[in-house]
């Protein structure tokens, strides 16, 4: 049974005693239980999340003392209690930062070898963490260390939770512990670049004034906190993400890496083919460990505080809301000083300005070189690229569309290049001629009264007879073959035994 569930069920019980007026003490037995338990479940969580980021075995001693001090002014507590926690983890685990119940008794009726009994269970669930509590005492009965019946289910679970090997217990110990492995900060500027998507306002932007949907694509720099681009758009395509990270690397040149997570739009194989062009490289977090993109939710919270201030405003255009949203970012988010920038040099050992070091700060103060890219090469490795039949009006068809190629391409399956963004041309290639940009179809008054013949149609000046060189070397290589068998033909006819005509 959950322990959480056992709880419950402890609380059912206090309400049964009191609704059948069962005697006052065993009531109060009962709900003094309850809280004591709850009370030292809910002490040893805290004790665990606050000495949790001094766990990380990456920490060396100057760092971990740094972090040691920070923690202490900031939950108000001693260093010397932290060293304590540290140390009672560190012997007995998550259980031994549960408080002491003095006043607890063990009962007469569990087994005389109940501790061996209990440090067996105990190893049991270490080595399969899946384990049920019927199968350790199925084992445990099985090796001989309880008779068979004598150890009841529900004590060896209510025993296994006060040692902190609950199910839901050792749950929140693993992600805890998870969570602290998982935070890290780039020592400088576009060593690692984050994205994400968020959900913004409904505003009137659709067909017929439609309320639709609107999302925010933003790419952060991991070590500055400063937003690289970030714009509003009325839908959550992978297009848009292309168009964030386009901008971003236009403006502030090629990052080492970008850092994702595993949506639709961030896995594509266009996103991830533009990067490779440009040796970028693509990183893609655990699934369900959110906690390793602690710094986008952080910027979330800025998003939230100005998408209420957009409603108090109450905008109506897409417009509307990039604009103010790009005067939010660069008067209030860049030149606001930054907790995660203050913590991460604090833990670093150095020594933080009185007033906090907001996100444009440390991106100017950084001294690492940006890598500007041609703006030529970054759009073209943000192109896409499909295969198409130029149809019998020398026509193609992209995207619901059709584009004016050539007459003289009727037939032929061409390359096509284009930016998603941007759909008012497109480029043809096809071999042996000069890529053609070709435009939206519009038709005229009139046709053009003399068609170019199609390419695949054009007769081409040959070199040579191909069929004839063919038979050719046909010919030759039967008169060899015969004149080898003239020459065997006449071997026989002069010795025919076979013998040496010397002889």
């Amino acid at each position: 049974m959950c322990p959480l569930r056992g709880m419950h069920l402890l609380c059912f019980a206090v309400k049964l005693c009191i609704m059948y007026h069962w005697p006052r003490k065993e009531v109060n037995a009962l709900n003094e239980t309850f809280h004591i338990q709850k009370w030292q479940d809910e002490e040893a969580l805290k004790r665990f999340q606050t000495i949790a980021p001094l766990l990380d075995p990456e920490l060396d001693a100057k760092k971990k003392n740094a972090l040691r001090q920070k923690i202490a002014e900031d939950r108000d507590i001693s260093v010397r209690t932290l060293y304590r926690w540290e140390k009672l983890h560190a012997q007995g685990g998550f259980s031994a930062l549960r408080p002491a119940n003095r006043g607890q008794r063990r009962s007469s009726k569990l087994p005389e070898n109940f501790d061996e009994v209990l440090a067996q269970a105990i190893t049991l669930k270490r080595e399969v963490p899946l384990r049920s509590v019927e199968q350790i005492i199925f084992i445990l009965e099985g090796e001989n260390w309880v008779k068979p019946g004598e150890l009841k289910r529900s004590t060896l679970q209510r025993y296994l939770y006060k040692a902190g090997y609950g199910k839901k217990q050792m749950k929140k110990y693993s992600e805890g512990r998870y969570s602290s492995s998982k935070r890290f900060c780039k020592p400088h500027r576009m060593m690692l670049v984050q994205g994400d998507i968020k959900y913004g306002l409904m505003l009137p932007v659709g067909a017929h004034g439609k309320k639709i949907r609107t999302y925010l694509s933003a790419v952060i720099d991991d070590h500055s906190r400063r937003i690289l681009s970030s714009d509003w758009y009325d839908n959550q395509e992978a297009l848009i993400v292309e168009d964030t990270f386009r901008k971003a690397i236009l403006q502030f040149g090629r990052p080492d890496a970008f850092y994702l997570d595993n949506g639709s739009q961030y896995i594509s194989r266009e996103l991830r083919d533009a990067l490779s062009r440009l040796s970028i490289r693509v990183l893609h977090c655990q699934p369900y460990a959110a906690q390793s993109k602690g710094k986008i939710e952080v910027y979330n919270r800025f998003v939230d505080a100005f998408l209420r201030e957009a409603r108090a405003k109450k905008i109506s255009t897409l417009e509307e809301l990039n604009r103010l949203w790009h005067i939010w970012v660069e008067e209030y988010y860049h030149n606001k000083p930054h907790a995660g920038l203050a913590e991460y040099y604090r833990s670093q050992g150095w020594e933080v300005p009185e007033g906090g070091i907001s996100p444009l700060q440390e991106w100017n103060r950084d001294s690492r070189r940006l890598t500007f890219l041609d703006a030529g090469v970054v759009a073209q490795a943000f192109l896409h690229h499909v295969t198409r039949n130029v149809d019998q009006g020398g026509c193609i068809q992209l995207k619901g569309r059709k584009y004016e190629v050539s007459a003289a391409l009727i037939g032929a399956k061409v390359d096509i290049s284009f930016d998603p963004m941007c759909l008012d041309t497109v480029t043809v290639r096809y071999p042996g001629i000069e890529p053609i940009q070709a435009n939206l179809l519009t038709i005229g008054e009139y046709c053009d009264p003399k068609p170019a013949v199609p390419v695949s149609m054009l007769p081409l000046e040959p070199q040579t007879s191909r069929m004839l060189d063919v038979l050719e070397k046909k010919h030759n290589a039967r008169q060899m073959l015969q004149a080898d068998a003239i020459s065997f033909s006449s071997f026989r006819k002069d010795n025919p035994k076979g013998g040496d005509s010397d002889v």
